[in-house]
């Protein structure tokens, strides 16, 4: 069932990481830092290409929509180690605005704003694995 609808997830989850961003930045107020920019250059054009193919049942997306929810996976992990992990503070450091390091929410101790988009592109890229399995 979910294989079936992997590609309708995928970008319901990439609507929902999107439009959260934006209510952070535009509706909080949180100024986004570098890699919260950097994160969201891989998450909009997946609101976009899935939203395109899920309206038209073109799975043949998946091969290019695939790399930027790796890519934007690779750049949240690095983001939330940046604010969890001390040494990798210290690792590009984010030197003009707002810090990288810095936490805006902190939920649990442990749920910030890279975690959320974490496990969005973590979310997308096995949704777009299973779809591709159906193919």
């Amino acid at each position: 069932m979910i294989r079936q609808y992997s590609l309708y997830l995928a970008w319901l989850v990439s609507l929902i990481g999107t439009g959260g961003s934006l209510y952070f930045s535009e509706i909080v107020g949180f100024i986004p830092c570098s890699l919260c920019w950097v994160q969201r250059i891989f998450m909009y054009p997946l609101v976009i290409q899935l939203g395109i193919a899920t309206f038209r049942s073109d799975r043949g997306i998946i091969p290019y929509t695939m790399p930027l929810s790796i890519i934007g996976m690779g750049v949240s992990l690095f983001h939330y180690l940046k604010q969890k992990v001390p040494m990798f503070d210290q690792v590009l450091p984010c030197t003009v605005g707002v810090p990288c390091s810095g936490q805006y929410i902190n939920w649990l101790g442990f749920i910030t704003i890279p975690f959320l988009a974490l496990i969005a592109f973590t979310l997308i890229t096995i949704l777009l694995w299973l779809g591709k399995k159906e193919q």
